[in-house]
């Protein structure tokens, strides 16, 4: 897929994986429009990101149907339509057993990381069909294939999520749509609590993620690797 009249929708787009989605996209070329939760990280993020081509945004909350579908119906208004979605916004709440956590949040990460990406992808599949096709990446994990002790909640999420991007694949291949979701293991960020420093330099860094996206976009239309793992190739010896 050539980038250059296409346009794309990262959700989370503010910091992290998505900012370095957003980032790689528009130096191909492409245009974004993204959306964060926090007012002040997206203006910044816009501003920011507006030196390396066309970016506009807006404030959602992608556990609300309604803010979803408003914040892809004013990238439509500004862009002109939808070809490309990138599901990125996601949360973790790490290091409470299940007896330990809120209710609240299992609630907040299955409402973020699942039911958020239901609403981006069942409001936008329509919109990229009219473009004729295009693609949807959902950002996964290996948490979502490989279980661990007092991560209950994020691993109920993107074990889900891979299910859900599965089925979504099977259901829009016919109509030109192709759907990736990709799982990286530990990325150096803030997510979850982590802290990015120079001692956590064997973790994958958000470019990479944003380097695999390019690349599957790159690739010819009659190819589709629908799942991607990509891991830290030398991760601290246990």
């Amino acid at each position: 897929m050539e980038l250059n009249d296409k346009v794309a929708i990262i959700t989370g787009g503010s910091k992290g994986i998505g900012y370095a989605i957003v980032e790689a996209i528009l130096k191909n070329g492409g245009t974004a429009f993204i959306c964060a939760r926090d007012r002040g990280e997206l203006k910044t993020a816009i501003e920011s990101l507006s030196e390396f081509g066309r970016v506009d945004g807006e404030i959602c909350d992608v556990r609300s149907e309604s803010q979803v579908k408003m914040m892809l119906d004013e990238a439509v208004r500004k862009f002109g339509g939808v070809d490309i979605l990138v599901n990125n916004a996601g949360v973790g709440f790490m290091g409470e057993t299940v007896e330990e956590m809120a209710p609240e949040k299992f609630v907040q990460t299955l409402e973020t990381n699942l039911f958020g990406v239901f609403y981006a992808c069942h409001h936008a599949v329509p919109l990229i069909k009219k473009r004729g096709g295009g693609y949807i990446f959902n950002i996964s994990s290996l948490a979502g294939q490989n279980a661990h002790p007092k991560m209950a909640a994020y691993n109920a999420s993107k074990f889900g999520l891979n299910g859900f991007s599965e089925a979504l694949m099977q259901e829009v291949r016919q109509d030109d749509i192709k759907v990736s979701y990709i799982c990286p293991g530990s990325v150096n960020t803030y997510f979850g609590g982590d802290t990015p420093d120079e001692s956590k330099s064997w973790q994958l860094q958000p470019a990479d993620i944003a380097e695999v996206v390019i690349d599957l976009l790159k690739m010819d239309a009659r190819a589709l690797p629908s799942k991607v793992e990509i891991r830290p190739s030398k991760p601290p010896k246990k």
